[in-house]
């Protein structure tokens, strides 16, 4: 027996399977049998909704440890901010930026277009009661969002580790960031120990997670057999609706965005630009992964775009963790679907938490398929929203999957372009790249 027959099927069409298995199954009770049949709630209540909780509280268990290593990590990789001078620096504020403008485009066309609004109310409560007693952990705990100045000084913990317990997020990834910054500003033996063992921990949490994963396609069979049963057809316009508005978003970023940066900013024609980057856009889109596409994204940095090697290689490694501004517009169109889905009303003040939390959750989602189901599960929670919603999105998340993966690489090699302009390699490099036309 070859390889490829011990394996198996791949883990995106399990995932398929599941959710069609799930959906169909819950369809056909919906349409003739009814959920409220005494075998459907028994099934739903010690079957189908455990089984999707234990998921759920898998991803929850690891969210905390998983986004404070993958932050201190990505900031701390920009330790080479010290080498590379203003080009560390252009390259941080400018992802910021970029994954600002991205969550922005993506929470506006979900507030415009609304698509998952509309659903019935008094099921909609009944879902979301039940969604709420699922992670009453974490919905409970987490602070609602404030007003104002205190917004601003609620995201300094006094203390990190009652706010790791109380699950107060934001405030334990800011201080992720600044330990971070420590590393970065103190290097010595015993710092590069500690940025080793959170490496490790990182590693850790990464392969836990691939773990959790493998139970993803059950998991999104239950989930989606209580939705579909629950809600019916109605699932499906939503649905359908939703990778409509989340495909938009990116189409827009993708090509209106990137193409005014790259001129304005990094002084190039789009056009050449694109026609450039056309193989590592392949590359990302077929395998959904940063890190696998990072080879050929160096390569065409180096060998079409012409952009100096040592600028190049570090803004293109580090941004194959720290600039997920494809991840991060994802992760807010998501959230604002499904409170809208759940009839959950987010005050502008949440909403802006949401879109801070994406933008650090760009930094901290690992560039493998499937990173950001951690942070999406996690904003869920804070905000009041069922987490069971996530296995809505599961079922067509390889496709979104593959076009946010290609919105990330591409905007690592915007930011490459951007960062590189006025820059020139250093004497000593072994082979200067081509010089840009």
């Amino acid at each position: 027996m070859d390889q490829a027959s011990k394996k198996g099927l791949p883990l995106h069409v399990m995932m398929l399977i599941g959710f069609s298995v799930g959906l169909i199954g819950g369809l056909l009770v919906n349409s003739f049998v009814g959920s409220e049949t005494g075998w459907v709630l028994w099934i739903t209540t010690n079957i189908t909704g455990p089984i999707g909780q234990i998921f759920l509280r898998l991803l929850f268990m690891l969210v905390l440890p998983l986004l404070f290593s993958a932050l201190v990590i990505g900031v701390a990789e920009m330790g080479d901010l010290k080498v590379l001078g203003r080009a560390g620096i252009k390259s941080l504020l400018f992802t910021v930026f970029v994954s600002a403008i991205a969550v922005v485009i993506g929470m506006v066309m979900v507030n415009l277009f609304r698509p998952g609004a509309g659903v019935d109310p008094l099921v909609a409560q009944q879902l979301l009661e039940q969604g709420k007693a699922g992670a009453a952990n974490i919905v409970e705990n987490s602070k609602s969002a404030e007003a104002g100045g205190n917004f601003f000084i609620e995201l300094i913990p006094t203390n990190v580790f009652r706010a790791a317990a109380d699950n107060d997020i934001l405030p334990v990834m800011v201080f992720a960031m600044l330990f971070g910054i420590g590393v970065v500003m103190v290097r010595s033996s015993a710092t590069d120990h500690l940025l080793k063992s959170i490496e490790g921990l990182f590693e850790v949490m990464m392969k836990l997670i691939g773990l959790v994963i493998k139970l993803a396609p059950y998991a999104i069979a239950c989930l989606m057999f209580n939705l579909s049963a629950l809600f019916g057809w109605d699932l499906l316009m939503r649905l359908a609706a939703f990778v409509g508005v989340a495909v938009g978003a990116m189409a827009i970023h993708m090509f209106v965005v990137y193409p005014l940066l790259v001129w304005t900013m990094g002084g190039m024609n789009p056009l050449k630009f694109f026609s450039s980057i056309r193989e590592a856009v392949v590359v990302s889109f077929s395998t959904a992964s940063s890190n696998a596409s990072l080879p050929v994204s160096m390569r065409v940095a180096e060998e079409q775009l012409g952009l100096p090697r040592k600028i190049a290689r570090f803004v293109l490694t580090v941004g194959a963790t720290a600039n997920q501004n494809g991840t991060a517009l994802f992760e807010g169109v998501t959230v604002l679907f499904l409170a809208q889905f759940f009839g959950v009303d987010l005050s502008l003040s949440q909403q802006f938490v949401v879109m801070l939390i994406c933008i650090l959750g760009g930094v901290g989602t690992a560039g493998v398929p499937g990173g950001s189901l951690p942070v999406v599960a996690m904003i869920l929670g804070i905000v009041g929203v069922p987490p069971e919603g996530i296995g809505l999105i599961l079922g067509v998340d390889r496709l979104l999957d593959m076009c946010r993966t290609t919105l990330n690489v591409t905007g690592d090699l915007v930011v490459a372009t951007v960062v590189s302009r006025g820059e020139e390699d250093s004497p000593d490099e072994d082979t200067p790249a081509p010089v840009a036309a």
